[in-house]
């Protein structure tokens, strides 16, 4: 007579029970080594002065562990770049708001920019994306895709919305472009200084508003439904 367990009997149970807690972990941990890259490229030693051993220790996991998630240490300075930018500009910045007129929505958008590109992290990104070190690992090139290419591909889908709508007058071949020019305006001057260091950082911030308007108005002349 067979003693095969029936199909309900706990016999079969716990290959079912055991299969589940694996996959929260590793995302835990995934999670915790971007945070520690990101830290570390963006606040500490920049990309040359961080290696995979220290990001490991920082995120509590073995080095191994940050191989298996990320393969190297380029495409972990990639992702972590992906992070930051998801969280300073999630989607829900580029939501077409109808209901916001156009010139509100686009500043919503311009002072989520500003507030990423200035903050003492991607200042310190920039100066490090300038660096020859960062030129010959062909890194720019991977930061453009995770960061500034993301940005502005969702921004461009926000201007094609506000074009159906009759808010804005872009045709479409030109969208990309504008969105590029909109960016290029926030950036401006004032980004500018940040980067070299402001020796006036009261000046700085009270500045900020005033170019902000200034740049908005000035894509809108240019876009604006007329």
């Amino acid at each position: 007579m067979s003693t095969r367990p029936s199909p309900s009997s706990p016999a079969s149970a716990p290959e079912k029970v055991a299969a589940g807690p694996g996959r929260p972990k590793d995302l835990a941990k995934r999670a915790a080594i971007l945070e520690a890259a990101e830290r570390m490229f963006l606040k500490q030693g920049g990309y040359e002065g961080v290696s995979m051993d220290q990001i490991a220790a920082e995120a509590g996991v073995s080095k191994l562990t940050v191989y298996s998630h990320f393969g190297d240490k380029d495409t972990l300075f990639t992702e972590a770049v992906e992070r930051y930018c998801e969280q300073q500009m999630p989607a829900s910045v580029f939501e077409t708001a109808p209901e916001t007129p156009v010139r509100a929505r686009l500043m919503e958008v311009a002072e989520a920019f500003f507030s990423m590109i200035s903050s003492p992290e991607a200042v310190a990104g920039h100066r490090l994306l300038c660096t020859p070190q960062m030129v010959e690992k062909r890194l720019t090139q991977r930061f453009w895709k995770g960061g500034p290419e993301r940005v502005q591909s969702a921004f461009a889908a926000m201007l094609r919305r506000r074009v159906e709508t009759g808010d804005l007058d872009i045709e479409d071949a030109l969208v990309p472009t504008a969105a590029a020019q909109f960016f290029s305006l926030l950036k401006g001057d004032l980004h500018q200084r940040l980067v070299f260091d402001c020796d006036d950082a009261g000046a700085c911030a009270r500045m900020r508003r005033a170019h902000l308007d200034a740049s908005v108005d000035m894509f809108l002349r240019a876009y604006g439904r007329r």
